[in-house]
C-alpha cells in the first residue's frame, strides 16, 4: 500500500490533504468527522486585523466612557456571521479544536499592517495552535505607494509576527507581484517557514437596477489550480520553505498534480462545502491511494517536486516560450 503520509511545518501529516481556511473549522463536530474522514490537519477561518482592532476600541470606549456604542467601530465589519466573532471567542475555538482533535490545527491571522494586533499570534499559539498561518490580504489602491513599499511592510510584518511565536509560521500571499521568487524569498528570510500559494481576491460587482457595488463569494474550481500549480513548480527547490498549494484542489488529480509540482501539502474548502465533506475527503484520499497503485508509486514523498521546472526535460514550458506555444495551438472553429 502505498505511503500517503507527508510533512509540512515540520508536522508529520498522515496524508497531503488539508482543509483550508473557511467555515469548516467553526463546528468542532464537523472537524471530528474531518479528521475521521482523513483530513490530516486543518487550518483554523482567520482572525482578521479588523476584528481585533475593533474590539480594542470597543473595549477601550466602553471602560472610559460607559456602555454607549461607537458606530465607526460597529460599522468596520459586516453584521453579523463568522467574522463578527470576537477574538476571545476565536482562541477559545483554538483550544477547543486541539481539544477534540488528533491532527494538527493551524491557527489563522488576516491582515496587512504592523501594529499591536500581532500580539494574537503569541496568544494563538498559547491557546494551543501547532502552527500559524499569516494571510497577507491587502489591495494597493494609493498611487504613491510603490510596488517595493508594499513588499517591505509585509516582509516586515512577517519578522514581527515572527518574532513573537516558536510554532512554525507559514505565509499565505498574493500572486500579484512583480516577482514572486524574490518576493517568497525574502519572506523566508524574515523568519517564514512555509508560503501558502495564492490567497484569492473576491471581486465586486454592479447591481445595474440597485445601482449599489455588491460583493458575491465566487467558490474555487479545478481551473483555478493553474497559477498555483505552475509557481509552486517553479519555487521548487529553490526557496527553503514548505510549499502548500490552495485553491483549486477538488479532485485526487488536483492532489496528484498539487504534489508532483512540489507542494507539501494541497489544502480544500470549496470542494469540502459544494458537497458531503466527509464523502468527499474519503473518495479524494481513495482515489489518490488507488492512481499510485496503478502507476506503482510507494509514496508521496517519492511523487514530490517529479513535475517541477528542475525535474522536468522542457524547463520552458512554465515560462514565457510557452506562451506562443499555447497561442499557436488555437485552431479556429469552421
Amino acid at each position: 500500500m502505498p505511503d500517503l503520509s507527508t510533512t509540512y511545518l515540520g508536522l508529520n501529516l498522515k496524508n497531503p490533504l488539508v482543509a483550508s481556511a473557511s467555515p469548516l473549522s467553526k463546528k468542532i463536530e464537523r472537524a471530528r468527522k474531518l479528521e475521521e474522514a482523513g483530513i490530516s490537519a486543518i487550518v483554523m477561518y482567520s482572525l482578521f486585523e479588523e476584528q481585533i482592532i475593533q474590539d480594542s476600541i470597543e473595549l477601550d470606549y466602553y471602560l472610559s466612557r460607559g456602555a454607549d456604542s461607537i458606530p465607526e467601530a460597529r460599522n468596520h465589519l459586516p453584521d453579523g456571521g463568522l467574522y463578527r466573532v470576537s477574538p476571545e471567542n476565536y482562541l477559545k475555538q483554538v483550544a477547543g479544536l486541539k481539544k477534540a482533535l488528533q491532527i494538527p490545527v493551524i491557527g489563522s491571522l488576516n491582515g496587512y499592517s504592523r501594529g499591536g494586533w500581532t500580539n494574537y499570534a503569541h496568544r494563538i499559539e498559547e491557546a494551543g495552535a501547532d502552527a500559524l498561518e499569516l494571510n497577507m490580504y491587502y489591495l494597493a489602491t494609493d498611487p504613491d505607494l510603490s510596488s517595493s513599499d508594499i513588499e517591505n511592510i509585509q516582509v516586515e510584518l512577517v519578522a514581527e509576527v515572527k518574532s513573537a511565536i516558536r510554532i512554525p509560521l507559514a505565509v499565505k500571499i498574493s500572486p500579484f507581484v512583480t516577482s514572486v521568487p524574490n518576493f517568497v524569498r525574502r519572506l523566508v528570510e524574515a523568519g517564514a517557514d512555509g508560503l501558502v500559494l495564492f490567497n484569492r481576491f473576491y471581486q465586486p460587482d454592479f447591481d445595474l437596477e440597485e445601482l449599489e457595488v455588491v460583493h458575491t463569494l465566487d467558490l474555487s474550481t479545478s481551473a483555478d489550480l493553474r497559477l498555483p500549480l505552475r509557481w509552486i513548480s517553479i519555487l521548487h527547490g529553490k526557496i527553503n520553505a514548505d510549499l502548500a498549494l490552495t485553491s483549486g484542489i477538488h479532485t485526487s488529480n488536483d492532489v496528484l498534480k498539487a504534489m508532483m509540482a512540489g507542494a507539501r501539502v494541497a489544502m480544500t474548502a470549496s470542494e469540502l462545502l459544494l458537497n458531503d465533506s466527509v464523502k468527499r475527503v474519503e473518495e479524494i484520499l481513495s482515489h489518490v491511494q488507488t492512481w499510485m497503485e496503478e502507476h506503482e508509486y510507494e509514496s508521496i514523498r517519492q511523487m514530490q517536486g517529479s513535475m517541477s521546472q528542475k525535474a522536468v526535460k522542457d524547463p520552458a514550458a512554465f515560462e514565457r516560450a510557452n506562451y506562443m506555444k499555447v497561442l499557436n495551438s488555437f485552431r479556429e472553429l469552421p
